[in-house]
């Protein structure tokens, strides 16, 4: 879960028990991949570190100024110097704002570049992963990869890592003034920082123990957020009236949250009261210790001046020492993050288009499956030996019991995924040997779900054809019966969907997916059980859009309807990993076989249910 960022005196500079299980293996080759992508701006970190190492010196300036102002201005009772100094400490302040500026402008560059060059890299990347990838990786975990973990990139550059160089310099520079002022001071001074730290571990872990577990609620109200009031989930709980349940449900959950959320607080309070007195407890020791060395006069150069510029220093002092003791959960979160990051660049993908692939034409092409072996777990094989062939032009129906690898076996030809054994092929070349992008822009495929982004109905058509003219879409609209639909809206083609397409009916945006792939003219067309989950008006507009999409195409369909297989040419029935049977409809029954099952339990009362 994502936590505060360490900082100051918190409870944040501590891993949590996830944190330490899982906390990274750093390695050179690590770091290395690491400074690859920081290594094209190293100008620009140059420029930071000189800003920093500037910045720090120039930042001793109004300490020590402040010990001449005391010694020279005021003892001296000299008006004019105090005026000096006084511009001076200004001038020191308002150069090292502008340097603060200056550095601060430079980081957030290099770290958008770098979050900018991450993004396109990650975003390249998994479009072309499997679609196996998919349908096993949490969608949240892909966002997450690609927003907050890689935008995390600008906490590291522009937090951590400069963090860490600036408390660096202001420790080396206010310890080398320190010294050269009263190194007796100095090591007083210096005594006081195991006092902040001893504390800052026992009750920082309280606290940081308070806000997991607050955050893990956070969590979990977040997801009921996310579940009850979607769309989906909204519907779930009105049809169920479970409006009250869920309510207690959150009030609860809020309850948690705003307790522990107060009880974090109140920790912070008090140990904030104890810190405060702590860091105060520093400059009062050097007064102290200063005043024995002057008033017993044991160091005769010492002045009330420098007394004040040392604890000035002092407290410049504290904060930096303590975020450097929290470096190294600082840099096992950077590493985590980037090996989040690298975990999702090195997965590798092996359906890939090899160099200088075949673009064989596809136009009057056999589909042919020679000995086909496939699953998705090895220890749970599917496809054992599917073997037949689809003559170009032909249109085949493959069915089978649920579960029986019907899809599986459609997506083979445009590589969703690759075969495990035997080959496919089309027009007599492997698929794997063709040009990935030419084999796909070839193939159209019509699924049950059709997926239509969140946007205009010309914007979703043109998806297939991006330079297509009006008259393409209108044409390919009416072949696929829903132009007179689209005229019909107040804004026509310009109309919204809304997301995944709410705002049409299921008939309404299956026919503008069949548009699409109308417009997208492929060679070879797969409908997966394009029309089971309609209605017989819209099934009836949908199978005459389909069936003219299918002339002179080369026509795999899998289908529930008996109206739809009756018209294959040649029917597929796959069972126990093969081609069962295969012929006609009528032949099929003859057998009675597993197609005479089929028809018996499933088919034959779909047919009687389309006839009345």
């Amino acid at each position: 879960m994502p936590m505060p960022k360490p900082n100051g005196f918190g409870p944040r500079g501590f891993l949590t028990d996830e944190e330490k299980q899982n906390k990274p293996k750093v390695t050179k080759a690590l770091l290395v991949r690491i400074l690859s992508y920081l290594k094209p701006y190293w100008p620009q970190f140059v420029l930071v570190f000189l800003a920093i190492l500037l910045s720090a010196t120039v930042g001793l300036l109004p300490s020590i100024i402040t010990g001449r102002i005391v010694d020279e201005a005021l003892v001296g009772r000299n008006m004019k110097l105090l005026i000096q100094l006084l511009l001076a400490a200004f001038g020191t302040l308002a150069v090292s704002q502008v340097i603060g500026v200056l550095e601060s402008y430079i980081n957030a560059w290099i770290s958008q570049r770098i979050i900018f060059d991450m993004k396109n890299q990650m975003y390249n990347h998994l479009q072309r992963m499997p679609h196996a990838f998919f349908t096993s990786e949490r969608q949240g975990d892909i966002i997450t990869r690609m927003n907050t973990d890689i935008s995390g990139v600008s906490s590291v550059i522009s937090g951590t890592l400069s963090s860490i160089v600036s408390n660096l310099a202001t420790v080396v520079t206010s310890l080398v003034a320190l010294l050269s002022m009263s190194w007796q001071l100095a090591l007083v001074g210096m005594a006081v920082i195991p006092l902040l730290i001893l504390p800052t571990r026992s009750v920082g872990q309280t606290r940081w123990k308070l806000l997991s577990q607050s955050q893990a609620k956070n969590d979990e109200m977040n997801q009921m957020i996310n579940e009850t009031l979607s769309v989906s989930g909204s519907l779930l709980v009105k049809l169920f009236a479970r409006e009250e349940r869920e309510y207690a449900r959150f009030v609860e959950l809020n309850k948690d949250v705003t307790r522990l959320n107060l009880k974090e607080q109140r920790s912070g309070k008090w140990f904030g009261v104890v810190m405060g007195m702590f860091t105060q407890l520093g400059p009062l020791l050097i007064y102290f210790a200063g005043g024995w060395l002057i008033i017993r006069r044991a160091d005769a150069s010492l002045t009330v001046g420098t007394i004040t510029a040392t604890v000035a220093l002092i407290n410049r002092l504290y904060r930096p020492v303590q975020s450097l003791l929290n470096i190294q959960v600082d840099f096992t979160r950077s590493m985590a993050l980037f090996t989040r990051i690298f975990s999702y660049f090195d997965m590798k993908n092996p359906i890939v288009s090899k160099d200088n692939g075949k673009k064989p034409d596809m136009g009057q092409a056999d589909v042919c499956y020679e000995h086909v072996v496939f699953s998705y777990d090895p220890e749970k094989p599917l496809l054992t030996d599917i073997h037949f062939t689809v003559p170009a032009g032909r249109m085949y129906a493959i069915v089978g019991p649920s579960g029986s690898g019907k899809s599986t076996v459609v997506n083979l030809i445009p590589r969703l995924y690759d075969v495990l054994g035997g080959r496919v092929t089309v027009g007599g070349v492997d698929v794997r040997d063709m040009d990935l992008a030419y084999l796909r822009s070839n193939v159209g495929v019509v699924t049950q779900e059709s997926y239509l982004f969140n946007g205009t109905i010309r914007e979703n058509l043109l998806y297939a054809k991006p330079d297509a003219t009006d008259e393409e879409l209108e044409r390919a609209c009416k072949i696929a019966n829903i132009h007179s639909y689209i005229a019909a809206q107040p804004e026509g083609y310009e109309t919204l969907v809304g997301n995944r397409g709410l705002k049409l009916s299921g008939g309404e945006k299956q026919r503008l997916s069949i548009a699409r792939v109308i417009l997208k003219d492929p060679k070879i067309l797969i409908l997966d059980e394009a029309t089971s989950a309609l209605d017989s008006i819209s099934e009836n507009a949908i199978q005459e859009a389909l069936e003219h999409l299918m002339e002179g195409r080369t026509s795999i369909v899998i289908a529930h309807r008996l109206s739809t297989i009756l018209k294959a040419d040649r029917i597929l029935v796959v069972q126990g990993g093969v081609i069962a049977e295969e012929g006609t409809h009528e032949s099929l029954l003859q057998r009675n076989g597993i197609y005479r099952e089929l028809y018996e339990t499933q088919f034959r009362t779909i047919l009687e249910l389309e006839k009345k």
